[in-house]
């Protein structure tokens, strides 16, 4: 089922979405994989929107500080003049009270961007979100489909294997079968002469032993008898079979 901004966005509905690029979660979504140009793009516009109002914040601030400090100036220079008037002093005053003006429109043009910036954060913060959603949800639907055909290769290949080793079982119960009539046949001095040295047991045998090195293994003597009587039963199954 193919997903739509529409879709992704009414999902945002009531929901508080966090700044994503001031969240280190959010970035780790694209360390495995780069971000996409459309990503980048938003994460730029999103961090330029929360320059400005740090900016704003901060200018707003120094223009009141130094409102503050203006006016306090301009107290003690109207205490002066009402006792020793003078040009100087009045165009002290006058260029103090410009700075106060050019303050107050300062701070009104903060404060009339820090009223609006919020809302343009939220709307830029949630165009990055579904273009993440979607970015996501692509990477994961893909990565599913991948699934499925590595399930479906295992379970060929489990097959495969199933069928190797009942074959491998066959050939060996069939080896030791042939090997034991022909002992007994012919005897051991005649298998020596052609070279037959295959022996069943002497295999097991070291088998066993492999698996006695093994950590956490524990001895489990058998006897000769023991061990024909198993392998005679593999190869009564493995014949029936």
């Amino acid at each position: 089922m193919a997903r739509t901004d529409e879709v992704f966005e009414s999902a945002l509905v009531g929901k508080k979405v966090p700044i994503l690029t001031l969240d280190n979660k959010w970035h780790k979504l694209f360390t495995q994989k780069g971000a996409t140009p459309e990503i980048k793009r938003l994460e730029e516009e999103l961090n330029k929107l929360i320059k400005r109002q740090a900016k704003a914040n901060e200018e707003s601030k120094e223009c009141k500080k130094l409102k503050k400090k203006t006016m306090d100036e301009i107290m003690v220079l109207a205490d002066e003049m009402e006792k020793n008037p003078s040009k100087k002093l009045e165009k002290t005053m006058e260029g103090h009270r410009k700075l106060v003006n050019e303050c107050n429109e300062k701070i009104e043009t903060c404060e009339d961007e820090l009223t609006d910036l919020p809302r343009q954060i939220n709307q830029a913060n949630n165009r990055l979100m579904v273009a993440t959603m979607d970015v996501c949800y692509r990477r994961m639907q893909k990565n599913t489909e991948e699934l499925e055909e590595i399930e479906e290769w295992i379970g060929t290949i489990r097959r495969e294997l199933k069928k190797k080793v009942i074959r491998k079982q066959e050939k060996e119960a069939m080896n030791h079968q042939l090997y034991s009539y022909m002992h007994d046949i012919f005897g051991a001095d005649v298998l020596e002469i052609f070279d037959m040295k295959y022996n069943p047991e002497e295999k097991y045998q070291k088998g066993k032993e492999t698996d006695k090195d093994k950590p956490g293994a524990q001895e489990q003597p058998e006897t000769d008898s023991d061990m024909k009587t198993e392998q005679k039963e593999e190869c009564g199954n493995a014949l029936k079979s």
